[in-house]
């Protein structure tokens, strides 16, 4: 485990020990910890994994022995003076989530591995917005928790334009793969960022009613939910532009259809006449086998019946809208 403190004037970042991370949080009036866990436990690890989290930190409490643990879901609560939440923050096109405990002094965060982290962002916040307090450093960790699944939904949806692009350039089949990898993308951003802003969004309504909740916090408040619905905004944006491109695509599979029937009923319209006339004139019947007996007799009916109706078929073809949108797709 890797205890990280974030230094507010500066926001500088040091690393401390689990026993200084204890002592600092039972005095410092104001302290931001990142905490990283390992992804995977060792063997030697496995003693200490099974005490929580928030106990090995001094925060004694039973309601928090959800805070660093591998199961925990999204969380949005007001323990007392404490707040616990789970964040789902988004890093390489995965969901990754991290635990957040903040009170009047102290913001704690912990996640498991680097790629979950938002210790480097949240550093730059503090460095830019110097946080009055540990609550103010706690929404912009919500802030950013949002500006993950911005970007994620953003990038995501200039691929799903650049490919409805190249669809109607030309059409692959890999395109439909990778549609269906952005379609499943958005739906996981959806799924994972909904209920937890359910959440976060009934337990902030909840404390804004109450009358002890400062105006400033107030204020912070508003601007995560205002926040918070226009990225679910995008999200949803991403997933009508991925229903959009999967309709374009099949619009294209159906129009190369239409040619292909098309041209097979340019051909039935061509050979109808030449099977009907081949097999009018394979019948043995009297007209056919005793009037029938020259070799200009049969050029005349055999062939040349055969080429009027290969003429007049075209001719009618090419009147036709049929041969007009032929050679317009064309």
């Amino acid at each position: 485990m890797i205890v990280t403190m974030v230094s507010v004037p500066d926001g500088g970042t040091a690393r401390i020990s689990v026993a200084e991370a204890r002592r600092r949080l039972a005095t410092d009036p104001f302290l931001l910890l990142g905490v990283e866990l390992p992804e995977e436990e060792g063997p030697a690890e496995e003693g200490p994994a099974e005490e929580p989290l928030a106990r090995r930190l001094g925060l004694d409490d039973e309601d928090l022995e959800w805070f660093g643990a591998r199961d925990a879901s999204v969380r949005a609560e007001f323990l007392g003076d404490t707040a616990g939440f789970v964040v789902p923050v988004v890093r390489d096109e995965q969901v990754a989530l991290v635990h957040a405990l903040a009170s009047e002094r102290f913001l704690v965060i912990a996640h498991r591995g680097r790629r979950a982290g938002l210790e480097r962002d949240i550093t730059a916040q503090v460095r830019r917005e110097r946080p009055p307090d540990a609550v103010a450093a706690l929404f912009l960790l919500l802030q950013e928790a949002l500006t993950t699944f911005r970007r994620a939904a953003v990038h995501a949806l200039l691929q799903v334009e650049e490919l409805e692009d190249d669809m109607f350039e030309r059409r692959r089949p890999e395109q439909v793969y990778r549609l269906s990898q952005l379609r499943r993308h958005s739906a996981v951003l959806h799924h994972a960022l909904l209920p937890y802003l359910q959440g976060v969004d009934e337990v902030i309504t909840r404390r804004m009613m109450s009358r002890d909740f400062p105006a400033e916090r107030q204020r912070l408040a508003q601007e995560f939910q205002r926040a918070a619905r226009l990225v679910l905004a995008d999200i949803e944006s991403l997933q009508d532009a991925t229903r959009r491109a999967f309709a374009s695509y099949g619009s294209l599979v159906a129009g190369e259809q239409n040619g292909v029937i098309n041209r097979l009923a340019i051909v039935s319209v061509i050979f109808l006449p030449l099977s009907f006339l081949t097999g009018f004139f394979g019948m043995n019947f009297e007209f056919l086998t005793n009037r029938l007996e020259t070799r200009d007799e049969f050029w005349l009916l055999a062939v040349g019946l055969q080429m009027v109706a290969v003429v007049g078929s075209l001719f009618l073809l090419h009147r036709s809208r049929i041969w007009r949108r032929l050679r317009d797709d064309d």
